[in-house]
């Protein structure tokens, strides 16, 4: 259908022609799972093939979405492919839901079920000294009874956390700033908001990063900190991912913005950055809640 449509004519559905970009991702995704799987198992080569893999990876995705930005932008996308995109960003974000979800509901039924059942009287001979405390924060207390865990301190919700959680919830406001603005075709105002969103997206990583460092080297608090740290880095790390990913699409959406991309009428590319950046901060104020406080 694309063939046949004349220039500057938009088509009633918009057909791409065949493209080597899904073949050339699913290579690099390859790579970087062959190579993580070896790199586990001790293989020093594989963290290089990771490493390519993601680089390959990335290089792909800049054509495809390259090529998708020069598809809308020369008028081949109709209404139907708009309530294509938000459909599939509204699946997108749902699965997302229900990838935070098992985690969180990871976290309720150790908390709740699993660590409580392992102090009752059924499991009394195998672990006669197993107190049912939470969080698993000295050894022989819940998680490691044979004391094969580390004392470790736990991570409580000041400074970083409270900081952050300050960060993202202004970088949602900010961002709606910026929307409103590019509705009403103010678009150096969208921009300056933009960037103020991107700054302070990269200002959480950062302060995420130090914590951290300072969870390892101060708190002695690691992955194999028990089930605590387990679910802690899980949790927290995933989400900072996201953040990683939501900065990013902020990015890039704001050099688009600043490339004349985007009407008040047309921007679901931006919308749809903005729907996951607020999924975002929903997800990090249920953390903030249920790991920092609770």
């Amino acid at each position: 259908m694309s063939a046949a449509t004349h220039s500057g004519q938009t088509p009633h559905y918009f057909v791409p022609a065949p493209s080597r970009h899904p073949v050339m991702a699913s290579i690099g995704l390859f790579m970087v799972i062959f190579g993580a799987g070896q790199w586990i198992n001790g293989q020093g080569w594989a963290a290089y093939l990771v490493l390519f893999g993601l680089l390959w990876w990335a290089f792909v995705l800049k054509q495809w979405f390259g090529d998708s930005i020069k598809e809308s932008e020369s008028g081949l996308y109709s209404d139907r492919i708009d309530v294509s995109y938000r459909w599939s960003m509204s699946w997108f974000i749902f699965s997302e839901v229900m990838f935070f979800g098992a985690f969180f509901g990871a976290l309720y039924w150790t908390r709740l079920h699993a660590v409580p059942n392992l102090a009752s009287l059924d499991n009394a001979v195998l672990w006669p000294d197993f107190k049912a405390f939470w969080p698993s924060s000295v050894a022989g207390t819940t998680a490691s009874p044979a004391g094969i865990v580390e004392p470790f301190t736990t991570m409580g919700p000041w400074p970083i956390p409270t900081i952050n959680t300050a960060l993202l919830l202004t970088s949602g406001v900010t961002l709606t700033i910026a929307h409103h603005a590019l509705i009403a075709g103010k678009r150096a105002k969208t921009i300056g908001w933009m960037w103020f969103t991107v700054l302070l997206g990269v200002t959480f990583l950062g302060f995420q990063a130090y914590e951290y460092m300072h969870a390892y080297q101060d708190l002695n608090l690691k992955l194999n900190s028990g089930i605590y740290g387990s679910t802690f880095y899980m949790l927290t790390g995933f989400h900072g991912f996201h953040v990683f990913v939501g900065m990013l699409m902020l990015l890039f959406i704001t050099l688009r913005l600043m490339k004349g991309h985007f009407t008040p009428q047309r921007h679901f590319g931006f919308e749809g950055a903005a729907w996951y950046w607020h999924f975002v901060d929903v997800v990090w104020l249920g953390l903030y809640i249920v790991v920092y406080w609770l």
